[in-house]
Formats: structure tokens, sequence, C-alpha cells
């Protein structure tokens, strides 16, 4: 069924133009900027796409973006899913797939995040270097997986090493502060008590938030390198915690986007 409901995904954007893309990019809560560089576009929104789900969060369009940069071609996601929008691990994990099926060989990702390690900032930049899994599931937890990829996928080192020595080395040339640490994925929507907060750091992460381990996990099943980069839009101190504004957060992430704009556009170009 999984497989049947792919090619009709693929076959719609192929008819569409979207043709062999080298690299797929995810985009996260208040980073859609990243499709005003691309060249050329052509645009397939997630309700024409047979099978794909539909974003349900408000500051998040939902639609994939194929054309260039810098003379590579992408398919961006602009908008992604959570399970916090009622939505399971297979549909959160679909349009990795797509883009997999599509023909990409890299996948960049981005997100928002809390900061738990007191030492990063709001506005910092965070490459993710490795993640905990506390949304309860998998993304491959499925009877036929096998039958797109080993049932038990490595996760001994998730993010690809070469593009995440590439980036840092990107972002010290260009003056970018880009720190580096472990996320930690939960379910939410809700934000985490000030309790969660502190056990989050007993547990070795640095930042918080609610999506992109999934799709790292399903890329891995299907071998693509990824590359990982959270804006830290809050921080998240128990000791002085203030309530969320979520308002703040968007605007953050928005004042933060051209420096991530400026690292994936030379990652790409050195790819």
């Amino acid at each position: 069924m999984l497989k049947k409901q792919l090619e009709e995904s693929l076959a719609h954007l192929k008819s569409k133009g979207f043709d062999t893309p080298e690299i797929g990019i995810v985009l996260g809560t208040g980073l859609g900027r990243l499709v005003d560089e691309i060249k050329n576009p052509i645009e397939a929104h997630y309700n024409h796409i047979p099978f794909f789900p539909l974003a349900t969060v408000e500051f998040h369009t939902g639609k994939l973006v194929y054309g260039t940069i810098e003379d590579k071609k992408v398919v961006v996601m602009q908008g992604r899913f959570h399970l916090y929008e009622g939505y399971d691990f297979m549909d959160i994990t679909y349009p990795i797939r797509v883009m997999h099926m599509l023909g990409i060989s890299k996948l960049f990702i981005s997100n928002a995040a809390g900061a738990i390690n007191l030492d990063y900032k709001k506005g910092d930049m965070m490459l993710i270097e490795d993640h905990i899994n506390l949304q309860g599931g998998s993304p491959l937890a499925f009877k036929n997986v096998s039958a797109f990829g080993q049932r038990f996928v490595d996760m001994s080192e998730p993010y690809d090493k070469e593009m995440c020595k590439k980036l840092m080395t990107i972002a010290k040339d260009h003056g970018i502060s880009l720190k580096s640490g472990v996320y930690a994925s939960v379910v939410g929507p809700q934000l985490e008590t000030k309790a969660e907060y502190r056990m989050l750091k007993i547990i070795g992460a640095d930042a918080v938030g609610m999506s992109t381990v999934p799709e790292v996990i399903v890329a891995n099943h299907l071998e693509l390198p990824i590359v990982a980069v959270s804006v830290l839009t809050d921080e998240c101190d128990p000791d002085h915690l203030e309530p969320v504004n979520i308002s703040e957060i968007i605007a953050i992430a928005e004042e933060t986007e051209p420096k991530m704009v400026k690292l994936f556009r030379e990652l790409i170009k050195q790819l």
C-alpha cells in the first residue's frame, strides 16, 4: 500500500516538472524564506499531491518547491508535519520518502527550538550533532518496513560528519556563530514545565523541539546523509522561566533566518 501511494505522489510531482533533485530541504517554523532563493521555482501544494498530509499549523505554509540554488537542483518542504497535529509517524515522514524517490542524495533540515543549554541564547543557531527521541515511537515500526530498507537501522552517527564539518567551517569563514549540541524531540504542543526542562538538561539535551527526529530516522533508513540546524528561539531556564510568547518565537526565527539561509546556500555550493 505505501509503495503504491508513493508511486502516485511521485508521478504527480514528475508531471509538474520535478526532475531528479539532488538536495532535499525541510524548513521549520519561521524559516520559510529559503524558497525566495530558488531559481525557476515550480510549486506543488500539499493538498494537490496524492496521499500527502496537510500542514495545519497556521505559520507553516504547505507546499513543495522545486528549482535550483547555486546551480544545484533542490526540492524544499515549506511546512512540515508534527505528531501534535494528530498525524502519525508515517504521515510525518511521508514527504522524506517521496523526496528520496524523486532522487535526492542529501537532506538538510531546519527547526525552531528552545535552548536547554543556558550558555546558548535566543537567536543562536545550533548544529545538531545527536538527538534524543522522546516522541514515544518510531516511523520504522510497521510490518513491511524491510521492503524499504533495513529494519534495524544503525543510529550511532545519524548526522553526516562531512556535511556537519563543512557547515561549521562555513559558519567560521562567514563570521556566523554556530553552536553544536544534542536536540531532544518531544510530542508537544504544550511547552515544557520547569521540572521537564530540568530533566532534559540532566539527560544531556542542549535544545528541545517537536520535530526533526522522525524525519532523521527515516532518512537514515533510506541511507540519506543529513545535516540539521536548530534556530534557538527561547531560553528554557527553569529558575527564571517566563510564559511562552509564540509571536516572539516566530519573530526571533525570522530575524535569524538570513544566517541560516547563508549557511545552507554555501553548503549547497560546496556539495
